[in-house]
């Protein structure tokens, strides 16, 4: 998807739920596991925020909750506004990568289907910055594509997230042409890859908690005070 195509930003929202199995269910836990730690007023990061599904979600299930979105395309911050609605009052949000997000102490982080875009180096990069950003013991919940790299493991996963999107009513044509985009653009890396980065990054207590064909997700927390 272009973020920068008008079209497609304002199909967004009806992407994610179809493409994305559990994709309601991915946002209520990650609502429930940052809700683990972070306290009824906390603040809360959102990167790649764009959209504004999963900043909805939060808004509405924690009222005390302050939120900022951070995202780099100023079409899907619009979206988002959008989405929001009478919520967006109570929503920060920032143009921007995650350097331009303010070095205020979080309470709590998350990042949903936005990592696999980028370069190991670029995550690794990423998930410092966050991890410098959240307060000692924060939370911090990623999702996005992982999958085996070898060629029959990796194939096998991508077909099944073809036919999950071709059953959501996704026709036939595109699923085949998402998931040959897919392989062969995005820096997918391994699930052992990705907690091990994870871990590189600075982050203790790494956990799977979601596994959805090709998309996964992770729990993992800042180091405490006493580390």
């Amino acid at each position: 998807m272009s973020f920068a195509d008008p079209q497609a930003v304002a199909r967004y929202a009806e992407g994610p739920a179809r493409q994305v199995p559990g994709f309601h269910a991915l946002q209520r836990m990650a609502t429930l596991l940052l809700a683990e730690r972070v306290p009824a007023d906390g603040q809360v990061l959102v990167l790649g925020a764009g959209g504004g599904l999963e900043l909805k979600v939060f808004a509405q299930a924690q009222p005390g909750w302050r939120l900022l979105g951070v995202d780099p395309s100023p079409q899907m911050l619009a979206l988002a506004r959008d989405t929001l609605g009478p919520l967006a009052s109570r929503v920060e949000l920032l143009e921007g990568l995650i350097d331009d997000a303010p070095d205020t102490a979080f309470d709590g982080a998350t990042c949903l289907l936005t990592l696999h875009f980028l370069t190991r180096e670029q995550r690794l990069h990423t998930l410092d910055a966050l991890r410098r950003r959240l307060k000692p013991g924060a939370p911090l919940v990623v999702a996005h594509h992982s999958v085996p790299l070898d060629r029959a493991g990796k194939s096998r996963w991508l077909a099944r997230y073809a036919a999950y999107a071709s059953a959501s009513g996704i026709p036939d044509v595109d699923a085949r042409r998402a998931i040959e985009a897919i392989g062969a653009r995005l820096p997918l890396l391994s699930p052992a890859q990705e907690t091990a980065l994870l871990e590189e990054a600075g982050f203790e207590g790494v956990e799977l908690f979601y596994a959805g064909f090709t998309f996964k997700g992770w729990v993992a927390y800042a180091p405490s005070a006493q580390a």
